[in-house]
């Protein structure tokens, strides 16, 4: 289907702010226009091919925002049999993921940030919008123009750095290599308009997060810098996040730990931090999906391999909605205007007018994903995906 006017009538919209029922126009890739009722004739006769979506008994919500998936695999941890594969398109889709940010894992020596690159275009170009974090686990960080400031200030899709920290995997970078890899992804944001974010991989060592604390300690650099992700891993260190919450940080919660071995589930966490009265706007969900998920025991051998989820933020987002108080516009936002806003995509992750038209319409009745847009371009329909990626279904 060649993409002109969408017309979405008669759906709760949660923008994520509840606005009511209204009708929404999509025209190409952006939000041309949302009022309590534009004429599905006028539509019509502007564009006779024109889709006229009735979103009647359905929330209609911006697109989801994954911050940290791994979308061209990751893993290798026990062995090169254990590298996960990229990710096709209808993971995304089925999960209404339809802006993805990817870092490379633990391996950055096999795993390269120009094949990250070229997965992130293809990604692009068959449907959702992709962006790549430069940086791997170690320091110094990869990258591809010899250092993480040139990448983020040259290359379009990278639009941060990665780094991992307080893990027995990590480099384990001291305060001043951490406040000097902080202070060039800044810069480089600066320069070229971008945030610059530090996703900062943590493990559960007994460090912390005090060395992020130490880092950012007697700088004039804000906290929403630096994004420590998988602090649900145990519940010492979630305890020790809510606290840097309280205190202005930002924290992400990973979708794929589910609360076995001492790590805490995601909807428990959300309803401890509503809980505290911990700001909900300071907490982004990620899903770390496609990354291995190794289970260590105490002498941290490898006695298990999982792999993280990408349908585990959808799953999330109606755990919380169906087993907390906590109002729709605060859950939605998690996966939505509080990842845009850490991650400076001002497009992202509203329904507004000139907003980009990444938008899914979920049944109010059961909580299913019924369609996804995409850039204005209907991924599913009536809960079916109707657009894969370009060599799905091919191998049999």
């Amino acid at each position: 289907m060649t993409m002109g006017l969408t017309l979405i009538k008669n759906g709760l919209t949660y923008a994520p702010l509840p606005i009511g029922k209204k009708d929404i126009l999509v025209c190409e890739n952006s939000i041309l226009a949302i009022d309590d009722d534009i004429s599905k004739h006028s539509v019509i006769t502007l564009d006779p091919n024109a889709l006229v979506i009735d979103a009647e008994g359905m929330l209609v919500v911006p697109g989801f925002i994954d911050c940290h998936i791994h979308f061209n695999g990751a893993g290798g941890e026990n062995g090169p049999q254990f590298r996960t594969p990229p990710l096709q398109l209808s993971s995304f889709i089925s999960a209404g993921i339809t802006t993805a940010v990817a870092p490379l894992g633990t391996d950055g020596v096999c795993r390269s940030l120009k094949e990250l690159l070229a997965k992130c275009r293809g990604l692009d170009a068959e449907g959702i919008t992709a962006y790549i974090y430069t940086g791997s686990y170690g320091y110094p960080p990869v990258s591809i123009t010899g250092d993480v400031m040139s990448d983020i200030v040259l290359i379009d899709k990278i639009i941060g750095t990665k780094i991992a920290i307080s893990d027995h995997r990590s480099s384990h970078p001291t305060v001043t290599e951490l406040r000097h890899l902080i202070s060039d992804s800044r810069v480089g944001g600066m320069l070229s308009g971008k945030m610059g974010l530090v996703m900062a991989h943590m493990g559960d060592e007994e460090s912390g997060l005090s060395i992020i604390r130490e880092a950012l300690s007697g700088t004039d650099i804000p906290k929403a810098q630096i994004l420590p992700t998988h602090v649900n891993r145990s519940s010492k260190l979630f305890t020790e996040s809510l606290k840097y919450c309280a205190d202005g940080g930002y924290i992400d919660i990973t979708t794929s730990i589910t609360g076995n071995d001492g790590s805490i589930s995601p909807v428990d966490c959300i309803a401890m931090a509503y809980n505290k009265k911990i700001p909900l706007s300071s907490i982004t969900l990620s899903t770390d999906g496609n990354g291995s998920i190794p289970i260590f025991n105490s002498s941290k051998e490898i006695i298990g391999m999982g792999i993280g989820e990408p349908s585990s933020l959808f799953s999330t987002i109606k755990g919380i909605l169906c087993n907390t108080n906590i109002p729709k516009e605060d859950v939605i936002s998690l996966v939505t205007e509080n990842a845009a806003e850490r991650l400076k995509l001002a497009k992202k992750g509203r329904i507004a007018i000139k907003a980009d038209a990444d938008i899914l319409l979920i049944s109010i009745s059961d909580l299913s994903l019924q369609y996804v847009i995409a850039k204005g371009a209907v991924l599913m329909e009536k809960g079916n995906i109707v657009r894969k990626g370009t060599f799905e279904g091919l191998a049999q």
